[in-house]
Parts: C-alpha cells; structure tokens; sequence
C-alpha cells in the first residue's frame, strides 16, 4: 500500500536521526538510498511523492527499464549489485552512481561510455569487507592500483567505498562491526590518493539490519530494501 511505503520511509529517517544523535553525527550527512529490486516503478513514484529521491538497483537490465519507465530529473539512480563490463553501455546515459567497481576495467569503460555523451558518474569502489568468496569488491591490496588509475579520468568521479558486511541474524549484528570500521580505515589510509576527481568522502555500508551500526562506524549512504518496500518478490 502507498502509504505504507511513506510510513516507513518516515520511519527510516526516525531510526538515522536516532542513530546519528547517538553517535554524536548529523542526520544530514546521510544519504538513503532506496533498493527497489524486484519491485514495480508504481512503489518508486509513490516512495518519491514521499520525498525519497535516491534509488538503487542490483540489476542492470532492471535499472535500465525503470529509468526508461520513470523518467524523472530528481531522481538519483543508483547502481549497486554485481556490475559486468557489457552492461555498462545501458546505464550511462542516466544513471548517477555507481556503487559496486572493484576493478579498474570498470573504470575504463564508463569512462570510454560517458565520454561520448558528456556526461560524469559518480563511483564507489567496493571492498571486500566480508571475507566472503561469493561476495564481489577487490581487496584492500588493490584499491591503491584502482585509485591512482581513477586519477587520469575526466568522466569518472570516485566519491567513496562501498561494502557489505557479512549476513547476520538481527541478534547477532554486533558481530559486523568490525567488518564496517574496516572498510572506514581503508577509506582513511587511502586518503593521499585524493586528487580533483578522487574524493573519498562516501562510505556505502549498512542496509535494513545494521544501519545503526554502519552509522556508528562512520558511513553515509545507507543500502535499504526491506524496511521501504516489504520483502522482495522474488
């Protein structure tokens, strides 16, 4: 139901200002990012009249066809599943971020893509923060390789990382901890690769069950589905 999408976007943003008052931080330093995977673009309208304005998909084929359907100037667009070098090519034209490059191929063809059309994305690069095989994001060892690439490109904006944390039962989310305060101290020993087009200001880190954690931990772009739109129909 519509007003059941605002009711818990509004609920979202009460659990981040609690958050961020408990963790001595500003609400406004984070940016909400609604995954509508699976769901229809008639859940993204309504969510929008609510005020949301990011939102993310783990598709490229899905993301292609609700930026086709919904073609809304305010509208953030973010990608964040798997991304595969061939689907690039479908997304440029309007998407705004892009949160999961763990190598630099990636870089090359968005830059190669959005340089034809004049346009700048805004990237995340995803560690592995999990330790996990099946999860994607390079190691801490190659991020310095994908940063100093970053630093030649004119189309291609890396703003920040991204990671996921191992899944955990709700009880058991303390144990993600260190997983996020991982991915922050990577973010700030890398910080003397920062350049005009290299700003690692974005940490990409908490979804539905751990984003008062990944708060504490210093992140500021939450990864929610779930607690927006209701269980996936998969």
């Amino acid at each position: 139901m519509p007003e059941d999408i605002c009711n818990n976007i509004k609920e979202l943003q009460n659990r981040i200002t609690r958050a961020c008052k408990s963790a001595g931080r500003d609400a406004n330093e984070i940016t909400l990012v609604a995954v509508s995977k699976t769901k229809p673009v008639e859940d993204i309208k309504t969510a929008y009249g609510c005020g949301q304005i990011h939102f993310g998909e783990n598709r490229a084929k899905e993301l292609q066809d609700k930026m086709d359907d919904y073609e809304n100037e305010d509208i953030q667009w973010h990608m964040v599943g798997n991304l595969q070098t061939n689907k690039i090519k479908y997304m440029v034209e309007r998407v705004n971020w892009i949160h999961s490059i763990e190598k630099s191929k990636y870089l090359r063809e968005i830059e190669k893509r959005a340089s034809r059309i004049d346009r700048v994305i805004n990237t995340l690069i995803q560690i592995n923060i999990s330790g996990e095989e099946q999860k994607s994001g390079c190691e801490p060892k190659d991020l310095k390789e994908i940063l100093e690439y970053a630093q030649g490109l004119d189309h291609v904006r890396v703003r920040g990382l991204m990671g996921m944390a191992t899944f955990v039962d709700p009880e058991e989310v303390e144990k993600v901890r260190p997983e996020f305060k991982m991915l922050k101290e990577i973010r700030d020993e890398h910080q003397s690769y920062e350049s005009e087009n290299v700003q690692l200001d974005e940490l990409s880190m908490g979804m539905t069950n751990d984003m008062e954690i990944a708060i504490q931990e210093g992140s500021t772009m939450l990864r929610v589905g779930r607690a927006i739109f209701g269980e996936r129909n998969y």
